[in-house]
């Protein structure tokens, strides 16, 4: 049998993973490093701004694919009219932005004073991003634009000690080396939809049902599992464990979905649990079992086990 494949995407609709859907998962992996790092050794990072620059900031700049090591693309107290930038981002030879750290003891999201010199860094070079980070507070803006105060000129702020890694890895995401040129489009794109969002829920729509909404890919029909009357024929499955996940269905039928959800379940469990749960399995296969049957245990185990089964049809 297949293992069980992520299907979800960054923005949540339910697709198979192809090319031009973003994988986030190797940035997410370097938030979680970069966050045991922390939780062991904070009091060096709230005083050792090196020690930021090197453990934390080159972790996460290294997992965005800036070769941190390579003079050709990030280059260590870059001189400008204003004073040192500790490093400059170098795309095509051009140098796209500057980055300054700070030790984990500065909020850069509250401190003014780092930001206005980031900013000056900037302007006297006509470098068109600044890059403002502690190593887990992240600030990206715009270093200049007519009749906008610097506030206004942040594109993307990120704090990865409260949100989720897949959210910040997404944000982070932004100043990839191969998307950066796109920031404030991408960046215009996330404003526009967090703002639609909350504009729904402020006119009285349930999160949940936004969510939903936003989950389902437009041309596929998905139907949770409590809605089918049984004799349909199943494309897909899918089951919602910290995401959507697409299941393999060994037969296109109710009794291949509930297969699947059975083998789903017993490669999560542990001991006797997942014997019992691996011989069910076993001995379902061997045997048949009426459509009508088979959507009912579904619908049983989504109670029992807390479960959310849709399939695609």
């Amino acid at each position: 049998m297949e293992d069980v494949k992520d299907t979800a995407r960054g923005d949540g609709a339910i697709v198979p993973i192809s090319r031009g859907v973003r994988d986030l998962s190797a940035i997410a992996a370097s938030i979680m490093r970069v966050l045991k790092k922390v939780n062991t050794h904070r009091g060096l990072y709230e005083s050792n701004e090196e020690a930021v620059k090197q453990h934390l900031i080159g972790e996460i700049m290294s997992a965005l694919g800036w070769e941190w090591d390579n003079p050709e693309v990030v280059r260590p107290e870059w001189r400008t009219d204003e004073g040192r930038a500790d490093y400059a981002i170098i795309l095509g030879g051009e140098t796209i932005a500057y980055l300054e750290a700070k030790n984990l003891g500065v909020n850069v999201m509250k401190r003014e004073e780092p930001l206005r010199q980031l900013a000056k860094y900037c302007f006297s070079t006509g470098v068109k991003y600044g890059i403002l980070t502690n190593g887990v507070m992240w600030v990206i803006v715009k270093a200049f634009e007519v009749g906008s105060s610097l506030r206004e000129r942040i594109l993307v702020s990120v704090n990865l000690l409260n949100e989720p890694p897949m959210k910040a890895a997404l944000k982070l995401s932004l100043i990839e080396k191969s998307k950066i040129t796109e920031i404030e489009r991408v960046s215009s794109l996330l404003k526009a939809l967090e703002l639609s969002f909350m504009g729904l829920v402020k006119e009285g729509y349930p999160m949940e049902a936004l969510f939903e909404y936003l989950k389902i890919d437009k041309g596929k029909r998905i139907v949770p599992v409590y809605l089918l009357e049984g004799h349909e024929n199943p494309k897909a499955a899918y089951v919602y464990d910290n995401g959507w996940k697409m299941l393999p269905l060994p037969e296109r039928t109710m009794k291949g979905v509930l297969l699947a959800v059975l083998l789903y379940m017993g490669k999560k469990a542990f001991g006797d649990e997942k014997k019992e749960i691996m011989a069910a399995y076993e001995q379902l296969k061997r045997i048949p079992l009426e459509q009508g049957k088979a959507r009912e245990i579904l619908v049983k185990l989504e109670e029992e086990e807390k479960l959310n089964i849709s399939v695609e049809l």
